[in-house]
């Protein structure tokens, strides 16, 4: 196993890039909710519009700044692909979990994913997983069972499938973290790694509409429903503003964190996106949070705010070749 660790200065230009992503992508889930309850637009439906919204945004600035932005290896391409169907796969399940469960529980339910994160880039990429990180991964993880009401039966008789959908999303988002730092590994620049990611996952969630033969919940049934918003042009500029603005931003400064940080500490950083969307959606929404859901995003912000100190601390035992045990 791998222990080399990050040096300070990459370390904190990680983090910082990292929390400001959280803090972008945490406005993503309050626009869907909008768009799903205002115009009852079909999860699936949506999650095309937007896919295809970043990629039209993205492509024709990625041409101006330099075309071999664009340029990539026959291999990379195959690798960018199925980085590409992931993504459809998550974008589908999480816009889903959302309609279902409401923009403050959704958003939670997905950082299931730093379990997930953590286990998967120990196995399959040699991160290190030690005892800080297997700490902030059970602080945030119990934050996360609080803040969506899981230790309450009725929240899964109630709900459950909303609660699965949420949870699944989550195991999405891991896999989709652990591509987007196994595609920096590769070399690929964050901004080429995004166009392309996301120009696939609107082919393939075109695929998942048109062929679905109303058999996937949120797709559509037919060809016209993909125009579900017709001539509601506020609605398509909520739509595309979510796509060109947050989803944009939100998702290429994760790509870009990953260059600096381990896939699990990345992970584990925008954990705080379930502590912004709460807020927001309390002031926007009228979504309410118990004093039990806000005892657990105080242990998300714990777990995030303790690895911050021990990633610190570890990378200054580095320069002196003391190092804590790994797994």
């Amino acid at each position: 196993m791998s222990n080399t660790t990050p040096n300070g200065s990459r370390l904190t230009r990680g983090y910082t890039v990292a929390l400001i992503s959280a803090a972008i992508l945490s406005t993503t889930a309050i626009f869907i909710r909008h768009l799903t309850l205002t115009y009852h637009l079909p999860a699936l439906i949506l999650a095309f519009w937007r896919d295809l919204f970043v990629f039209l945004t993205l492509l024709p600035i990625l041409r101006l700044v330099g075309r071999s932005l664009l340029r990539v290896d026959r291999q990379h391409l195959r690798y960018l692909v199925l980085y590409g169907l992931v993504l459809a796969i998550f974008n589908s399940l999480w816009t889903l979990s959302v309609s279902l469960n409401g923009a403050a529980v959704s958003t939670v339910l997905a950082y299931c994913s730093v379990g997930f994160t953590a286990l998967l880039g120990w196995w399959f990429l040699k991160e290190r997983l030690d005892w800080g990180k297997l700490l902030a991964v059970a602080l945030t993880l119990a934050g996360c069972v609080l803040v969506s009401g899981a230790l309450d039966p009725a929240t899964w008789r109630l709900n459950l499938l909303g609660i699965i959908t949420g949870i699944l999303s989550g195991l999405g988002y891991a896999i989709y973290t652990l591509m987007g730092r196994s595609a920096s590994q590769r070399g690929l620049n964050p901004w080429t790694t995004l166009v392309y990611t996301f120009g696939f996952a609107a082919a393939f969630l075109l695929a998942f509409n048109l062929l679905s033969g109303g058999h996937i919940s949120g797709a559509a049934t037919r060809l016209v429903d993909l125009l579900w918003l017709e001539k509601t042009w506020a609605g398509w500029g909520v739509l595309f503003l979510l796509a060109a603005g947050p989803t944009l931003a939100g998702f290429g400064l994760y790509n870009v964190s990953l260059m600096y940080l381990p896939s699990s500490v990345a992970n584990l950083v925008v954990t705080l996106e379930p502590v912004f969307t709460a807020v927001i959606a309390y002031f926007l929404l009228g979504e309410r949070l118990t004093w039990i859901q806000m005892i657990g995003g105080l242990l998300i912000l714990s777990g995030v705010v303790f690895l911050r100190i021990y990633k610190g601390r570890l990378a200054g035992g580095a320069q002196t070749g003391a190092e804590p045990p790994t797994l």
